[in-house]
């Protein structure tokens, strides 16, 4: 089906693998901004940042006299540095990393606060610091406004999942250091302590996201072992089974080299329901791991949230009756 009948745009890796590129470093760039001032918030919850109908932002950075906003605008194609009383941008456009790493510190130096990052990037191989990849990188302005319509609806897919679930649950967040949109349940127990040896990333960074029990999912754009828009899930530790368990749709497969369940973008996107599909690969391989591992799951799972109608309240099955705009 086509984008306009359902609103899922097409998002051959191909077409624009060295924007995609150019803009996981420069989120990179922005996220290790927010990680250098904001306290440290468990499995690094606070170094994430986050989908608007605009673009991707890091919310409020604890800097300067107050606080600094930083935020991709994929539509006027434009990083915006904000405070309270200051608006500051400089245009997205064909651009180095060193360049980008120099006018972000400039914009972040104009609102009163400080680019005092570590300057390498992490979890890509032999990557360069950012002041020396001083190479030109393109600047596919569609590409890049079709990979933000993507993400909008893949958030509004994972942020409903996440209602599902009593238990501790992450955010929908872009982790920029893989740069992949996730949603994590946690069984609660502890798991045992991750081997590390992630590219670039100290083995403590790895060990601390991985301190407990999880059934993660989350999306790629391309690159990192699948050439392809793709959405995966994983379990850490990997229950035994869990590569056999049948899971849905169909288009679904486990994948021996990345340990993890895989499901094409553009199966989804081009199938009758693309929300249903995604659903059912989210709760399918969440039910594999959460089944296999022995999981509580009659105490930590609800019923999808509805508007307006407390999570718990059974009668919202059957007859639901929202609470009034008035009285919340």
């Amino acid at each position: 089906m086509s984008e306009e009948e359902t609103g899922w745009p097409a998002l051959p890796y191909g077409d624009w693998a060295e924007t995609c590129s150019a803009l996981h470093l420069w989120t990179q760039i922005v996220g290790k901004y927010r990680l250098a001032h904001t306290p440290w918030v468990n499995h690094s919850w606070h170094a994430t940042l986050y989908v608007t109908p605009r673009g991707l932002t890091t919310g409020m950075v604890p800097d300067g006299k107050s606080a600094i906003t930083l935020t991709f605008d994929f539509h006027d194609h434009a990083l915006i540095a904000e405070t309270a009383d200051m608006r500051e941008s400089f245009p997205l456009e064909a651009m180095s990393v060193a360049d980008f790493l120099s006018r972000t510190t400039t914009l972040v130096e104009r609102l009163g606060g400080r680019m005092d990052i570590h300057g390498v990037p992490n979890e890509i191989p032999d990557a360069k610091p950012f002041a020396q990849d001083t190479a030109s990188r393109p600047y596919d302005r569609k590409a890049v406004e079709r990979f933000h319509r993507a993400l909008v609806q893949i958030d509004r897919v994972f942020a409903r999942f996440r209602t599902g679930y009593l238990g501790k649950v992450s955010p929908v967040h872009l982790f920029w250091g893989s740069f992949d949109l996730a949603v994590t349940r946690f069984s609660g127990r502890k798991a045992p302590l991750h081997p590390g040896g992630i590219p670039a990333l100290p083995d403590s960074i790895t060990q601390e996201a991985y301190s407990h029990e999880v059934s993660s999912a989350g999306f790629w754009p391309g690159g990192g072992g699948v050439n392809e828009a793709m959405f995966y899930s994983y379990a850490y530790p990997v229950p035994d089974g869990f590569a056999g368990r049948s899971v849905k749709p169909a288009a679904a497969r486990f994948d021996q080299k990345l340990g993890e369940f895989l499901l094409p973008y553009e199966s989804v996107r081009t199938s009758a329901d693309p929300q249903e599909d995604l659903t059912s690969f989210l709760q399918s391989t969440y039910e594999a791991a959460a089944d296999l591992a022995g999981w509580d799951r009659q105490a930590l799972e609800c019923d999808l949230g509805i508007p307006r109608i407390p999570t718990g309240h059974a009668e919202a099955h059957h007859n639901p009756s929202p609470i009034s705009k008035n009285q919340i």
